[in-house]
């Protein structure tokens, strides 16, 4: 088990969480650590909206490509990347961890066995309406296709036929989804995201810019993280 501060941001999909953060990371001379449980899967790169490789080096990411799209993925298997992710992190270099699954910072700021805290851990949010959440899934799903989701759907599963039951949750990797269900999804999926963050967080709400998130990490940050290897 090891403790250490770090900076975190969560936020629903398509809310510009991972853009500031690398923005800020690059400002700080941090690495960054994925809190996505998706991104986590090899070769699920378009459809995830993964960073690109060079990103993914530059910060050093831990979080990603840990697991094929055949094999189950936990919790408790995300800490103990992210714990084995932070003892390869030297102890002067600032941590920034960003994502959109609630349960994963939840996990580092009060453990995956604890009772329930009230209130919940506090932590930065982006706040975003709704309607140019919807328009942002939009124009990045347009784009997915003309980088060829499709064929990266198709590659997938003929090398990995059968697909695990966590794995097989991704939005837009399903056979026969189109264009308007994985809209419809995506949408879906950032309503979820808010509601847990309202109600299984104290979100500190900042808006989705640069300098609201940096004066929020300035004032409030940073957050003292547990990396402990999961049961």
């Amino acid at each position: 088990m090891s403790v250490r501060e770090a900076y975190l941001l969560a936020g629903p999909t398509a809310s510009g969480k991972s853009a500031i953060a690398a923005a800020l990371a690059r400002e700080m001379g941090a690495r960054i650590l994925s809190a996505d449980s998706m991104l986590v899967y090899k070769g699920m790169d378009i459809g995830t909206a993964k960073p690109p490789a060079s990103e993914i080096a530059e910060f050093g990411m831990g979080g990603v490509d840990i697991v094929t799209p055949a094999e189950e993925f936990s919790s408790g298997a995300w800490l103990r990347a992210a714990a084995e992710w932070s003892a390869s992190v030297p102890a002067d270099v600032p941590v920034v961890i960003v994502g959109g699954t609630g349960l994963y910072f939840s996990a580092l700021l009060r453990g995956l066995d604890r009772k329930w805290e009230n209130p919940p851990p506090e932590y930065p949010v982006v706040r975003i309406d709704r309607a140019e959440v919807r328009r942002r899934i939009a124009a990045r799903l347009d784009d997915m296709f003309i980088a060829g989701l499709e064929e990266e759907k198709r590659r997938l599963h003929e090398m990995y036929p059968v697909w695990s039951r966590t794995a097989s949750l991704a939005i837009g990797y399903r056979e026969g989804d189109d264009r308007a269900k994985i809209l419809t999804r995506t949408c879906q999926l950032a309503k979820r995201q808010d509601t847990w963050f309202r109600h299984q967080a104290t979100p500190l709400y900042v808006e989705p810019t640069v300098e609201a998130v940096r004066e929020c990490w300035r004032t409030k940050g940073p957050w003292r993280v547990v990396f402990a290897d999961a049961p």
